[in-house]
């Protein structure tokens, strides 16, 4: 009896630790570099075609440890509102537990301007649906401001800075500290180059909320936006 119970013993926490939650595929290991591209095409005065794709790199931008392609429709509902339904198929080349994520999402964008200043808030509700784990729903928060430089210039950069908060209401698909999950702190400058092409240089400090505590990586990013103009009377 003795040595059956000193059996179970020594097999309950190794069988506790191979069913631990795994650390969430999409969070950063140390110096990051990103990559965005986003085509946007007119298909009324008010909606769009919105498609993106996304190249993630970490350990020094040595390793591609993520990508992904993301499309939706963007409807203009006021000159404040922005309500995009879209959906995203995303893949971990390498990652050993989670090959690849669907996505469903909800951009929720309010913004106003204020002379140079162009003040915005978006939220991004996702519905999370990873290889081989369960489902989660996640919250995403990003107040954020445009600021336009004042240059004598025909294409003037403009000053983007944002905040972006991410919580889980409820069970979470994967391993973290808390409901509070993850900080994103980012500023950049948007160069337009044409009337329907900009390119967007930033930095960005990712902050995981891990169950060992915080960990904190540094990202250098580029986002190139492309506007197909509707050319319909």
């Amino acid at each position: 009896m003795l040595s059956l119970l000193s059996c179970w013993l020594l097999i309950t926490p190794a069988r506790a630790q191979q069913q631990q939650q795994p650390e969430d595929p999409e969070d950063e290991k140390q110096i990051g570099l990103w990559l965005d591209q986003g085509i946007s095409a007119g298909l009324s005065s008010n909606k769009s075609l919105e498609v993106e794709f996304h190249e993630r790199l970490d350990e020094g931008a040595s390793n591609l440890f993520e990508y992904f392609v993301q499309g939706g429709v963007a409807f203009r509902l006021r000159s404040w509102l922005t309500v995009i339904p879209s959906y995203r198929y995303q893949r971990f080349p390498g990652n050993p537990t989670i090959a690849y994520e669907n996505r469903l999402l909800c951009n929720l964008t309010f913004s106003t301007s204020r002379g140079r200043w162009r003040p915005n808030l978006r939220t991004l509700i996702e519905g999370r649906f990873p290889d081989s784990r369960p489902s989660s729903a996640r919250l995403r928060f990003r107040p954020g401001v445009d600021y336009t430089l004042p240059l004598r210039m025909t294409r003037r950069p403009v000053l983007v800075v944002s905040n972006e908060f991410f919580v889980v209401p409820g069970s979470n698909s994967f391993a973290a500290g808390g409901n509070f999950t993850q900080n994103r702190f980012q500023f950049g400058v948007r160069l337009p180059i044409a009337d329907s092409l900009s390119v967007r240089p930033y930095y960005m400090l990712q902050s995981v909320n891990l169950p060992t505590g915080w960990d904190t990586n540094q990202i250098v990013g580029i986002s190139l936006a492309l506007k197909v103009l509707n050319k319909s009377k």
